[in-house]
């Protein structure tokens, strides 16, 4: 099995091609499957209809049936097939149609991948990542969940959340290479293009290229290091996935006022970089911590309790959370628009911060 090379950083200007992140995502998959033939993988539709996304297009022909393996519609069938598979020493990675379908597979997740290597001692490993979709798209209320804070939740499990090509690629290479589960967390709004729009609160112009070029060859990027996406001095704004994009266009903005803002993406939620949160807190004192999660007991509380319990004297004003509202994702438009943090929102709270 052949190494990756090393990270080269969060964007690299030369070196590889402007892809999208269902390529770069697709691309890991090819890479590690070709080097490394313990690599298997399972779920609904991943091999004749190349996913729901179309992200594992083509590995089913380079691969075949033994390798890419199309399961009948049972979210707790095919999950309790690849931990077996993990435990007998294959790396399997098993693809959920959308991770709201998880739910169906909980006592598999949550009682069996995340607890065996320490019930065994660590006589056994579970090198198992599951791939998953999610994120409100205008698919309604049980297609359009953030699940993270679920798992997060769950020792033993590892949760990684990319919001561009780059990363995800190295950092979807890291977790094939882990011995433990991973949940790997694919916003649908992010497949398509390395920069969306995001709906009419963000536009590409605002965003920028983020991550786009991708190398050809392997890399890793490893979990539990978060990368700090735009320099500040006034204020910390933490997000994941498609918010960073969103936090970004709002610091963008806020610039042109004369306001510095730190855009961190975590890239990673478990393990939690919580140094790189709070070296920055260190030099702005101020935060906003911003999740596409419910507010009650999801990923903005765990960060802000993290800020208050590590960083409370560096503070000169309470943490702010900017997050979705706790109800059902809508799937009229407008209401969703409304349930799921924008750029306004994101503003309100920074702007709220600095007084």
């Amino acid at each position: 099995m052949s190494e990756p090379v090393a990270e080269t950083g969060s964007a690299p200007a030369s070196g590889g091609r402007e892809i999208s992140m269902m390529e770069a995502i697709r691309e890991a998959i090819l890479q590690e499957m070709r080097c490394d033939p313990r690599v298997i993988l399972l779920g609904e539709d991943v091999g004749k209809f190349g996913g729901a996304f179309h992200v594992t297009h083509g590995l089913l022909e380079e691969f075949g049936p033994m390798r890419v393996w199309d399961t009948p519609i049972s979210e707790a069938g095919f999950m309790g097939l690849g931990i077996g598979a993990a435990l007998t020493g294959l790396r399997p990675i098993v693809e959920l149609q959308y991770a709201d379908f998880i739910f169906c597979a909980m006592d598999q997740v949550v009682n069996q991948a995340a607890k065996l290597r320490l019930m065994s001692g660590g006589q056994a490993r579970v090198p198992l990542v599951i791939r998953a979709p999610q994120g409100a798209t205008g698919r309604g209320a049980q297609h359009s969940q953030s699940v993270e804070a679920w798992f997060m939740h769950t020792p033993g499990m590892k949760v990684v959340a990319p919001s561009n090509p780059y990363d995800a690629k190295g950092l979807l290479i890291s977790a094939l290479r882990d011995d433990n589960p991973v949940l790997f967390l694919e916003h649908k709004m992010l497949y398509g293009s390395a920069s969306p729009g995001g709906g009419k609160a963000v536009s590409d112009a605002a965003i920028g290229r983020l991550g786009r070029v991708v190398p050809e060859e392997s890399y890793a990027i490893p979990l539990g290091k978060a990368d700090v996406k735009r320099s500040g001095r006034d204020v910390t704004v933490v997000a994941t996935a498609v918010m960073v994009h969103r936090a970004l266009a709002a610091a963008e903005q806020l610039a042109q006022d004369g306001v510095e803002v730190e855009v961190i993406d975590l890239r990673t939620l478990v393990p939690l970089d919580a140094e790189t949160m709070l070296a920055s807190l260190r030099r702005t004192h101020r935060a906003v911590v911003i999740s596409e999660d419910t507010r009650r007991a999801g990923v903005g509380a765990e960060l802000v309790a993290t800020i208050m319990d590590q960083g409370f004297d560096d503070l000169d004003a309470p943490v702010i959370r900017v997050c979705a509202d706790d109800t059902p994702i809508p799937f009229a438009p407008t209401a969703q628009d409304r349930a799921i943090p924008n750029q306004a929102d994101i503003l309100a709270a920074i702007r709220r911060v600095l007084e």
